[in-house]
């Protein structure tokens, strides 16, 4: 997701991922990405207009995940980019379902190169306010998350 190549093309640019989901596979053996759960960088501003709320709305309300969200965002002195990577382990979820993804968490965290923050979430209300990820980006310079003010 983070590798750049200078002299990219627009139709590269646009197969870029902006967000994706992992899940376990049915055996529980594997890590795998979760087909059709992804964001693209070319949907930004075509079929989807907000990529937060619209990765937000991925989530699984009764499941685990893990996931990686590449958050554009600015503060009072620069555009950046970061890879936010995301243990999404709600209260909801089934007891062993939660354990196989904690047993799993640090295997998955340490393949993935370029995270810049790793985020554990529990509840839906603390991922759907953009300003809990604007803090963890960079507290109070932060002044818009995906072109939306926070």
């Amino acid at each position: 997701m983070k590798v750049r190549k200078a002299q990219a093309g627009e139709e590269e640019k646009r197969k870029r991922k902006k967000a994706v989901l992992f899940c376990l596979s049915e055996d529980e053996q594997n890590i795998i990405l979760e087909e059709g759960q992804e964001i693209l960088q070319g949907d930004v501003g075509t079929t989807v207009q907000d990529p937060y709320l619209h990765f937000v709305k991925m989530l699984p309300p009764e499941d685990c995940r893990y996931a990686l969200y590449d958050a554009t965002y600015k503060t009072r002195r620069a555009q950046k980019e970061e890879l936010v990577f995301i243990f999404w382990d709600p209260e909801s979820a089934p007891l062993k379902t939660k354990m196989v993804y904690h047993r799993s968490w640090d295997t998955i965290r340490k393949k993935i190169r370029g995270i810049k923050i790793e985020w554990r979430v529990n509840r839906l209300e603390d991922i759907q306010d953009r300003r809990t990820l604007a803090a963890k980006l960079g507290g109070q310079s932060v002044v818009s998350l995906e072109g939306s003010p926070i």
